[in-house]
């Protein structure tokens, strides 16, 4: 049997795995149920399975020949805490939980392809296939190399893949270099001095102070960085009392800062805690700055990347196959396993017109199965071969 005849046989059987994950959805470090069942279909297919990195992370391990040459793949697996609404058959069950990414389906393809290569070992060396948890949190593939996954797994080449809606459907697109942003969460805490709100003058209103740090936050990419250098700084959240008569003594500010260079990352974060600081002692004020998580630029090797898209024009019309793409101010925390093993890539499949992902209306596209089986399964077959 080809392998074409293989997802045809099967595409309807993985369909329905990816709407059963999708009525299941679980939030970072929670996968409980979903590492279940990765880890069953792996074993069931030979493959030596590994669980507890990252508390749900699941590590699937297949021999074949005698190269010592090593592969990973890795796949996420986690949902997002926000309501369904695209009214699909197979729903989220659960409230506030919505596999809103595609990570079902990121997860069910690489478990397509998984059972393919088990069952035709076509390749010499090993294989390591990495599901991931708590992608969204941006720091769920830390937690995994924190528990030593390139120790107990070293990979000579490590490989992602994530759906993209609004780029062409069942298109491949790479990019060496920077290809995702940086990704850093910081809150400010003003402290000013409360009172009532009829009488202002004998207050330090952390509302005003927070509103002008806000303003003033917004020269740092308009006049602290190059405008040949994205940087992306948004205030999210404004946090201060509830009732309109009380000037209140402190105010929370949350801040999500995106970058695609580290030097500039790193002038972005100081000049925050700058600006903060002045603009608060301006008014009598204070700002307490802390820097929550981060993840860094997420940055593909060149030479992997060129195997990548040499795989892609294998198999796909040139029509299909981009290898130059735009970088993209969203974040991915594959950029830590790239960071921790830099011959790798990270490469997005076009899903087509249709809801972003983190929008409550969005569905993974099963269409894209079939063109990422068949590209998991050669890249691993070439790389490997």
């Amino acid at each position: 049997m080809s392998l074409q005849e293989f997802i045809t046989e099967n595409a309807s059987r993985y369909t329905e795995l990816r709407h059963d994950i999708h009525r299941h959805p679980e939030i970072g470090l929670e996968e409980v149920r979903t590492s279940d069942i990765v880890a069953k279909l792996l074993e069931s297919w030979g493959y030596e399975v590994t669980r507890g990195m990252a508390k749900t992370g699941v590590v699937g391990t297949l021999r074949a020949g005698n190269s010592k040459k090593v592969l990973g793949l890795r796949a996420d697996m986690d949902a997002l805490p926000m309501q369904e609404t695209s009214g699909k058959e197979w729903s989220s069950t659960l409230p506030e939980k919505f596999h809103g990414c595609g990570h079902d389906g990121h997860t069910t393809t690489l478990l397509f392809a998984a059972e393919w290569l088990a069952k035709n070992r076509n390749f010499n060396g090993t294989l390591n296939l990495i599901f991931q948890p708590g992608e969204e949190l941006l720091y769920g593939g830390k937690l995994m190399i924190d528990d030593g996954l390139f120790k107990q797994f070293p990979c000579d080449a490590i490989f992602a893949l994530h759906n993209m809606p609004g780029l062409k459907k069942n298109a491949f697109y790479f990019r060496k270099g920077a290809m995702m942003a940086s990704s850093d969460t910081v809150e400010i805490e003003v402290k000013g001095v409360g009172g009532h709100g009829a009488i202002p003058e004998k207050t330090v209103d952390s509302v005003v102070v927070a509103c002008h740090i806000v303003t003033a936050l917004q020269t740092i990419v308009s006049r602290n960085v190059t405008p040949f250098e994205p940087v992306v700084v948004t205030v999210g959240s404004i946090q201060s009392g509830h009732a309109p008569n009380i000037i209140n003594s402190s105010a929370l500010l949350k801040l999500s800062v995106r970058t695609l260079d580290p030097q500039t990352r790193k002038l972005v974060l100081q000049r925050i805690g700058e600006i903060a600081r002045a603009q608060a002692e301006s008014f009598g004020a204070t700002a307490d700055i802390q820097h929550l998580h981060s993840s860094p630029v997420l940055v593909n090797g060149d030479q992997m990347t060129d195997f990548a898209i040499s795989v892609a024009r294998e198999l796909f019309d040139e029509s299909m196959v981009f290898p130059n793409a735009d970088p993209m101010m969203g974040s991915e925390d594959f950029a830590f396993m790239l960071e921790e093993n830099p011959n790798g890539s990270y490469l997005l499949v076009g899903a087509g017109e249709g809801c972003m992902v983190h929008n409550p209306g969005y569905d993974f596209n099963d269409e894209l199965m079939k063109p990422a089986v068949t590209y998991w399964a050669t890249l691993v077959e070439r790389y490997l071969k």
